[in-house]
């Protein structure tokens, strides 16, 4: 019997390890390593972390955007996606798939970024800007993709509305698969109200989903970088928009640092695992 299972899983056990375990690992030894894509890499030790925390003044802003946009927007749309998927599950079926469609369409949109690049272009002609304008708020148009102070909040808004992706989804499906009847046998035992409910009954019986969520919620926030190099460019002012993986696009597919890229994707794993550790041994009371 557990042959058969192993068999059964041995192609995706096979997969895993040669697309995503043995990379992870090949990376970590690469950071500390020399590599240039053309010589083969020289072990030089904790030199390359040493260079990206002491001497990288950019990595150090790379991480504090990271840190600020994992902190808004990783729990902030982890909620939003769970309370949209609550409310769109009580809709009838026809409705419930329509609205669906609507939340999760901006996540698989092609080129999305054209409209924000229109909505906060510098020029009068700029949506926010003509609208400002016209209110009689500003007096001349504000470079909001080249001004600093306006391109982190910019980017978590952004970030936000492009949230309501696989998460969305997977609270969807685990709402589906609530029984039913646990709400007449909570009302039974002294469940009164739709919060009640919510908290000792649907939360637990979604953990799955609940952990699936966290995670690629997470794993989104703290891998931001197309928003930033299509809004902000790459670099942007004054690398008010430079993220980890920006930072690592830059030494890995430009400069071809590959040692020092991989200790830049090291940092970001471990920044990840962590947080994930974290939230998942938080998760695990819900409804207690």
């Amino acid at each position: 019997m557990h042959r058969h299972s192993y068999i059964l899983i041995a192609p995706y056990a096979i997969l895993f390890t040669l697309f995503t375990v043995l990379p992870v690992i090949m990376s970590i030894l690469i950071s500390f390593t020399h590599f240039n894509m053309l010589e083969f890499p020289r072990f030089i030790g904790w030199q390359n972390y040493t260079r990206l925390f002491l001497e990288d003044d950019i990595f150090l802003i790379a991480v504090k955007n990271t840190l600020l946009l994992a902190t808004i927007t990783g729990p902030v749309s982890y909620i939003a996606c769970f309370l949209f998927a609550w409310l769109i599950n009580e809709l009838s079926p026809k409705v419930r798939a329509f609205m669906t469609l609507v939340f999760y369409a901006p996540s698989i949109s092609g080129n999305i970024f054209f409209i924000w690049q229109i909505m906060f272009s510098g020029d009068r002609y700029g949506i926010i800007n003509g609208l400002l304008m016209k209110l009689g708020v500003i007096i001349e148009p504000i470079l909001w993709l080249k001004t600093e102070a306006y391109i982190m909040p910019i980017i978590i808004i952004v970030q936000l509305w492009l949230s309501l992706g696989t998460g969305f989804l997977a609270f969807i499906a685990g709402l589906q698969t609530v029984d039913k009847t646990l709400f007449e046998a909570g009302a039974v035992d002294g469940i009164r109200n739709r919060w009640q409910e919510l908290w000792f009954i649907t939360l637990p019986s979604m953990r799955p989903q609940l952990m699936f969520g966290a995670v690629i919620q997470l794993t989104t926030a703290f891998a931001v970088s197309d928003v930033s190099i299509h809004l902000a460019g790459f670099p942007s002012v004054n690398y008010a928009g430079e993220t980890v993986v920006t930072h690592l696009i830059d030494f890995g597919t430009i400069r071809f640092e590959m040692g020092f890229a991989s200790a830049i994707a090291t940092v970001l794993f471990i920044m990840m695992l962590g947080t994930n550790l974290g939230v998942q041994k938080l998760l695990r009371k819900v409804g207690e």
